[in-house]
């Protein structure tokens, strides 16, 4: 008797929770993005809130991510209420603060595979690699700032991951793939929420275009040492 391969693969999708037919479709829609991702530049709002003193802040700027091969760089530069700025290339971070003009250096060399996980999440990283890493459950349709989306949850399956975040959430863009938002849950109950709008991917950037412009006399600290 012949098998209608085409029949079969209804009947094993048929067996599947929807929820999971559903954060598979959203995982293959990041695979893709995933594939042809070079550079990404947005406009972001960030919420932070703290849970200890039930404090909610806002801030709002600009971020830039960049691959290519192995060459991995981001830069965020915070506009309102207070300038600010961030970037990372290499193993390295460092962190801007105008109105002291001072940036602070820090080495993450230590801290690779939460580095690895986190830098590009939503933007080159594919599906697969989040279902290698954590345990995926679809939380639905959920528009943001007028981008059709849908919504994952993510609970680490690593430890060490898990004390950093017991739960991450992202929404990832219909039909586009990559993020609109992340909410990013401490186990602490703070969180921090990052939506992007006016997202342009693979627009022309180059590595000079992801990088500090520093003054010349700058001060620079190294909190590590």
């Amino acid at each position: 008797m012949r098998i209608n391969f085409a029949a079969s693969l209804l009947l094993v999708c048929a067996d599947l929770p929807v929820s999971a037919q559903n954060a598979n479709s959203v995982l293959a829609r990041m695979d893709t993005a995933a594939a042809g991702f070079q550079s990404v530049a947005a406009n972001v709002q960030r919420v932070s809130f703290t849970a200890v003193i039930n404090d909610r802040s806002e801030e709002s700027g600009t971020v830039k991510f960049f691959r290519a091969k192995n060459d991995v760089r981001v830069l965020m530069e915070i506009q309102k209420p207070d300038k600010r700025a961030f970037a990372f290339a290499g193993r390295q971070a460092q962190l801007y603060y105008p109105k002291i003009n001072t940036v602070q250096i820090i080495d993450l060399s230590k801290q690779k595979s939460l580095v690895d996980q986190f830098i590009l999440l939503g933007f080159g990283t594919p599906g697969r690699e989040l279902a290698k890493n954590y345990e995926i459950r679809y939380g639905g349709e959920e528009p943001v700032a007028g981008q059709k989306a849908s919504r994952l949850e993510l609970t680490p399956k690593s430890k060490e991951v898990r004390q950093q975040f017991a739960k991450i959430e992202i929404w990832v863009a219909d039909p586009g793939g990559y993020a609109v938002q992340h909410k990013m849950h401490e186990p602490s109950g703070n969180y921090l929420t990052a939506t992007f709008t006016d997202v342009k991917l693979n627009s022309s950037l180059s590595p000079a275009s992801v990088a500090l412009q520093l003054p010349k006399d700058v001060k620079k600290e190294y909190p590590q040492k």
